[in-house]
């Protein structure tokens, strides 16, 4: 049985986990989070960490700690490069900091990498060699399980599946108009909402999520579902058709390039599937090869909620395998 520490690096919130594996269970034992703050330094913040795991490790042991925190970083240097929500620990070699400190090794993976391992060995992915995992959540990345490995690129940057643009005009995400995250995306959603709440509107009607008074800064992807998911609001109704309609045209390209046998979304898909699907399954069996397209499944992640903590926990499983020291 291995002991593990999984550390989820956010740009709201950071947690620690301790938890165990054996075979193909994940058990979490206990779990201790705390409010990002980017006013702390890089030190300041590392010694919330340390808080923490000085307590955890002595008390439920630990084989190796396992990070997930938000990209770019670079996993084969274990160092935080430049997230943009994270500015206070730009360059911070962050698995070095935790081996040497505790003598056990420590391995680092961007979010969305974390979470598709997660699901890869413990949740929807199970027994797959092709997968693809997309976090469908604040933003959009995927993590890529291709030939019964993590793929991670030249230099740890793969699955940036959300700066890919898919119109030349649209919400904006990756920094990009019209792009993948964009349209598919908890900001993204809330950018469509906006635009077809003004709409509506300004011809007289007034959906259920959007008052003129707070907009936009009062919708979110949250209160357009519940509108549409609860009320039937026309509105809200449509902007789930319209991102299912471009997550379709997304999710065309990777059946295409990659041949994968799952999908596996999170997030917004597992809470909202039924808003978005329709339309997706109706772009992809017009876009997406056919023979390609029939032995690809797109599920929700199994995971849930709790994917966050499996996900930090399963980068040290993996490390420890892929250096063959399980």
């Amino acid at each position: 049985m291995l002991k593990l520490i999984g550390i989820d690096v956010g740009g709201t919130k950071c947690a620690v986990t301790a938890g165990t594996a054996e075979g193909n269970s994940l058990e979490i034992i206990d779990k201790r989070g705390f409010a990002t703050d980017i006013s702390k330094t890089a030190d300041e913040m590392m010694e919330q960490f340390y808080e923490i795991l000085d307590e955890f490790i002595p008390k439920y042991g630990a084989d190796v700690i396992g990070i997930s925190c938000g990209g770019p970083l670079n996993s084969t240097t274990g160092t935080i490069v430049c997230p943009p929500n994270l500015p206070n620990l730009h360059g911070v070699e962050i698995t070095k900091l935790f081996s040497e400190r505790y003598n056990i090794p420590a391995y680092l993976q961007n979010d969305a990498n974390a979470c598709a391992l997660a699901e890869w060995l413990y949740g929807a992915g199970e027994e797959c060699n092709n997968m693809v995992f997309l976090t469908f959540g604040t933003g959009l990345g995927a993590g890529l399980i291709l030939d019964g490995r993590l793929y991670e690129g030249t230099n740890g940057n793969a699955g940036e599946v959300g700066h890919i643009r898919l119109s030349e005009n649209g919400p904006v995400g990756f920094g990009k108009f019209g792009s993948f995250e964009g349209f598919c995306s908890g900001g993204g959603i809330a950018q469509l909402g906006y635009t077809l709440g003004l709409a509506a509107y300004q011809r007289g009607e007034t959906p259920l999520y959007f008052n003129p008074d707070t907009a936009p800064e009062g919708i979110t992807a949250k209160s357009v579902a519940i509108a549409a998911e609860q009320h039937g609001d026309p509105t809200a109704i449509e902007v789930y058709r319209l991102c299912g309609e471009y997550l379709g045209r997304g999710l065309s390209i990777l059946i295409d390039l990659l041949n994968p046998e799952k999908i596996v979304i999170g997030s917004i898909f597992t809470r909202s599937r039924a808003g978005l699907w329709e339309s997706c399954k109706e772009i992809i069996e017009k876009e997406a090869l056919a023979v390609s397209w029939s032995c690809c499944e797109v599920v929700p992640a199994k995971l849930l909620e709790g994917i966050g903590d499996y996900a930090a926990l399963t980068v040290g499983v993996y490390g420890l395998r892929k250096d063959g020291k399980e």
